[in-house]
């Protein structure tokens, strides 16, 4: 008998793992840009971008996990469902940063600056509720 997961890759119709490949290099690359821009999350694209390779392809899927910045990450996310302590934190930190002198330094009308200011609470709020381990 074989295991489940040796043919969860086949029993997909063909058009559906090509779709799922797309939208997993589109989260990427998304994920990419987010580690990039301070509005941006990184987190939930790299997330999404796993689970849609490993429905998909197994060798897409091996190659994030084995990924030195985004592996360690994905493997707790996939062994315990949750993100390191130390993460959350840094990103947290990082967050309100980056957000908090966008509002001051760089935008100006206060309509922006309220919606930028309230991207970053929720995105925040987010990201303390996703569970942590040390």
């Amino acid at each position: 008998m074989t295991p489940p997961s040796a043919n969860r890759y086949s029993s997909l119709p063909r058009w559906q793992r090509i779709l799922l490949i797309i939208a997993g290099f589109i989260s990427l690359l998304l994920g990419i840009i987010g580690a990039l821009l301070p509005v941006m999350p990184t987190t939930p694209f790299i997330i999404l971008a796993a689970a849609c390779f490993a429905r998909s392809s197994e060798r897409f899927h091996q190659m994030l996990l084995r990924n030195r910045i985004f592996g360690p990450l994905l493997v707790e996310w996939e062994t315990h469902r949750s993100i390191p302590y130390r993460t959350k934190l840094i990103a947290l930190a990082m967050l309100a940063v980056t957000l908090g002198s966008s509002v001051v330094l760089f935008v100006r009308p206060l309509q922006l600056q309220l919606a930028v200011a309230a991207v970053g609470v929720l995105v925040g709020i987010w990201l303390y509720r996703i569970p942590s381990r040390n």
